[in-house]
């Protein structure tokens, strides 16, 4: 195989297709089935990469929460200088007077990520809150 493109065609009921044209549109002029098949593949590999476990990946944890909670920002700020080695960055955005988000980006193993972000969520007081892993774009 080397360097030489790799063709394939799939055969593919009509009303599956039909959808996935819709989703081609969605994704803007410039993409194309092709453009569309690559992306879920390597969707499909980020996801893999990451659900497996020593890898190193990035993570967004976004949560919401009231900042008149009973010490809950002491609490959250000692959680991320327990950990400060994979916390490479947080955003605080005031919401109203009383709800707050706040991002935090992840770096690190995969399980040790996961668990940081359980403890954050886990905090009582965290309203609301969602991971996201990525790769670190070394190996896709």
């Amino acid at each position: 195989m080397g360097n030489d493109l790799m063709r394939f065609s799939v055969a593919m009921p009509e009303d599956l297709l039909v959808r996935f044209d819709r989703l081609v549109a969605r994704r803007g002029l410039a993409k194309n089935r092709s453009e569309v098949v690559r992306d879920l593949v390597r969707d499909a590999l980020v996801e893999d990469e990451c659900a497996t476990p020593g890898v190193e990946v990035m993570g967004t944890l976004t949560i919401v929460f009231d900042h008149h909670a009973s010490d809950l920002q002491e609490k959250l700020h000692a959680i991320q200088h327990d950990y400060f080695d994979n916390i490479v960055s947080t955003l605080h955005v005031h919401i109203d007077a009383h709800m707050c988000l706040e991002v935090v980006v992840l770096r690190g193993e995969t399980g040790l990520v996961q668990d940081i972000a359980n403890l954050i969520l886990g905090t009582k007081g965290v309203t609301n809150g969602r991971l996201v892993i990525t790769t670190t774009g070394q190996t896709i």
